[in-house]
C-alpha cells in the first residue's frame, strides 16, 4: 500500500486540472446553448449579459485590506516586543486592522454612492 502513495500525491493535481479544464469547456459549452435557445426564441441575449460597469471598489476593497493587515502585523510586531506577547497578538492584530480596513472601504464607498446619487436625481 506504501507503494501507491506517491502515485496518489501525483494523482491530485492531475485529476483537479484536468477537471477544471472540463468544468470550463462544459460552462462554456452550456453558455452558448443557452443563448442560442434565446436567439430561436427571439429574445435578444445581450439583454442577459452582465454589463461590465466601471468600479474601482474591489480594488479599493483590496487595497484597504492589505494596508490594514499590515498596520496590524506592525502594530502586533511593536506588542510583541514591548509585552513578549504571544502568536496570539499576530493573528488577533491582523484580524482587527483588516477588518477596520475592510469597514473604512465600506463607508468609502457608501459615500461615492451617496455623492453619486445626489449628482444624478
Amino acid at each position: 500500500m506504501e507503494d501507491f502513495i506517491p502515485i496518489f500525491g501525483m494523482m491530485i493535481p492531475l485529476v483537479g486540472i484536468v477537471g477544471a479544464f472540463i468544468m470550463i469547456v462544459y460552462l462554456r459549452r452550456f453558455e452558448n446553448a443557452e443563448r442560442m435557445a434565446m436567439i430561436e426564441k427571439g429574445v435578444d441575449p445581450s439583454l442577459f449579459t452582465k454589463k461590465a460597469r466601471q468600479s474601482s471598489s474591489g480594488t479599493l476593497r483590496a487595497s484597504l485590506l492589505f494596508i490594514g493587515a499590515g498596520t496590524g502585523l506592525l502594530v502586533a510586531y511593536f506588542l510583541d516586543r514591548a509585552f513578549d506577547m504571544e502568536e496570539v497578538a499576530y493573528f488577533s492584530m491582523l484580524f482587527i486592522f483588516g477588518g477596520l480596513g475592510l469597514g473604512a472601504a465600506y463607508l468609502l464607498e457608501e459615500k461615492k454612492i451617496r455623492a453619486e446619487r445626489d449628482l444624478n436625481p
